[in-house]
């Protein structure tokens, strides 16, 4: 095991979070630590619908922040909820100066489309529905051609290094090359991406197991809120894995959600397929679950439009053979968003001196229990510039330091055993009986595989859980239907399960 020491931030993970961070450290020197080649590993590269921000003349920040306040089922940090909106189109227009290539309208202007639960247009779209790979190509390009950035790809986090106080003094990296490097710097920073890979029906990167949320807690981060997992209701369900995406802006077109005898999943109202994202999933679930079968039906308000309009839809269907012109799309609700994850503010800073967590990984209280649609790339982006200046403003400190464990992936035979459980126990609809099924079962691979990041994951989510006694948001507990009148936080450190007030 070599090591070296760094003097600018290492930052982990290579999708919108991590990379925006990279490039607003400047003129710090960064390493970027990316497990796949940039472009291939990022969740955000994968995002359809666009970025949230008020940005027609009818719309402004108060506005967006209602709509995100709303959603989050009241468990939204107002202050960061509120800094987010208000940097929201000045974000946006960071991104089109880097070159993402949004859609205009003929003035000019950033066009913009409706998505559920926001109270007007207010999406910034490319292509349709290309905006994660549009997006995160262009950050690709600035970060390869900014000389203070390097990149490990293909490198993977292996544990945190700490100094006798706690503090986060670097990481453990498998290197490329397959050697083991010990970095030590001024600071790290997590932008590792979701969990939805610890699900059986996910839309993301299956190899997104919540590791950094893991790692993070056993360096003794606070952990907020991780039982709030976001539902997409419209994966497309042609026997993939992960499973296409069908975006929610082809409902805020006017397509429908239909059982397979033509019903309404959700009523006739025009509007009535545009409620949040939790809501929706439960009628998708519900159908399937009484063998209804539930599918999203853009024929008459999509139509012959849908190749230009909604490109990657239209091809993800085609590659299986089906025509969403003529043919109703089965859909399905698949793990789609993280919520929960590493306790942060809007600088990225967690409960550890030297760790700083953005993006998906982090719970900065944005979200709440249900995210707003089209504000995650927003966040990443917003919160990644704020981040990535905290971080590259950390000063190197000398002195001994504490090497965390190297730590081993899940075998795969237990990884899709984990993956089944957690998609039938922790899925949309959870009860008492399957989350204690569940933790028994991580219980029993822990005895066989040990810790790695994966079960950890999977028992700081299931554990929350199983302690929260009431529906809210994504968490729906069919045994606890109702809300609790006072919205508490789940808060966890190693060893300690607590709640306190929102």
């Amino acid at each position: 095991m070599s090591r070296m020491h760094h003097q600018g931030p290492l930052i982990v993970g290579g999708g919108l979070a991590g990379l925006s961070a990279a490039l607003s450290a400047a003129p710090a020197p960064v390493i970027v630590i990316s497990p796949a080649p940039l472009l291939q590993a990022a969740s955000s590269a994968w995002a359809q619908g666009g970025v949230a921000a008020a940005l027609s003349k009818t719309d402004n920040p108060a506005l967006h922040l209602k709509d995100t306040e709303a959603a989050g089922a009241g468990l939204v940090d107002h202050h960061a909820a509120e800094v987010l909106t208000d940097e929201g189109k000045a974000t946006v227009e960071w991104l089109a100066s880097l070159g993402a290539p949004f859609d205009r309208d003929a003035a000019g202007d950033f066009s913009v489309s409706l998505e559920a639960a926001h109270s007007m247009a207010r999406v910034a779209r490319v292509g349709g529905d290309g905006a994660g790979r549009a997006i995160l190509s262009a950050l690709v390009a600035s970060v390869r051609a900014a000389p203070h950035i390097t990149v490990w790809e293909d490198a993977r986090l292996r544990g945190l290094i700490q100094d006798g106080t706690g503090r986060v003094r670097g990481a453990v990296i498998e290197h490329p090359s397959g050697r083991i490097v010990e970095v030590l710097a001024p600071a790290v920073v997590l932008a590792t991406g979701g969990a939805g890979g610890l699900f059986g029906a996910t839309t993301t990167p299956v190899a997104l197991k919540g590791e950094g949320m893991a790692l993070a807690w056993a360096a003794g981060a606070e952990i907020l809120d991780p039982e709030f997992v976001q539902f997409h209701p419209t994966a497309i369900d042609v026997g993939l894995d992960p499973m296409p995406l069908a975006t929610e802006a082809l409902r805020g077109e006017g397509a429908r959600l239909i059982d397979r005898d033509g019903v309404f999943l959700l009523g006739e109202a025009d509007d009535a397929d545009l409620k949040p994202r939790d809501v929706v999933a439960r009628a998708v679930h519900a159908a399937r679950a009484a063998g209804r079968g539930a599918f999203l039906d853009a024929r008459s308000a999509i139509g012959e439009h849908f190749p230009t309009e909604f490109p990657a839809v239209f091809a993800a269907c085609m590659r299986a053979g089906l025509d969403p012109r003529l043919t109703p799309i089965p859909v399905a609700a698949a793990a789609h968003y993280h919520m929960g994850g590493i306790a942060a503010d809007p600088d990225g800073r967690t409960s550890l001196a030297g760790l700083y967590a953005v993006g998906e990984c982090a719970a900065t209280g944005v979200h709440g229990a249900n995210r707003l649609a089209s504000n995650s790339l927003l966040e990443a982006a917003a919160f990644g510039r704020r981040t990535g200046r905290e971080a590259a403003a950390q000063a190197s400190i000398k002195g001994p330091v504490v090497v965390g464990r190297v730590v081993a992936d899940l075998p795969g035979a237990a990884h899709a055993e984990l993956r089944a459980a957690m998609s039938e126990d922790a899925g949309v609809v959870r009860d008492g009986a399957g989350l204690t099924r569940l933790v028994a079962l991580i219980d029993r691979l822990e005895a066989a595989h040990g810790a790695p990041p994966a079960l950890v994951a999977a028992r700081l989510i299931a554990e929350a859980a199983l302690a929260r006694h009431e529906s809210r948001g994504g968490h729906y507990r069919s045994d606890f239907p109702e809300t609790a009148a006072a919205p508490v936080h789940t808060r966890i450190r190693r060893d300690i399960l607590q709640t306190a007030a929102a």
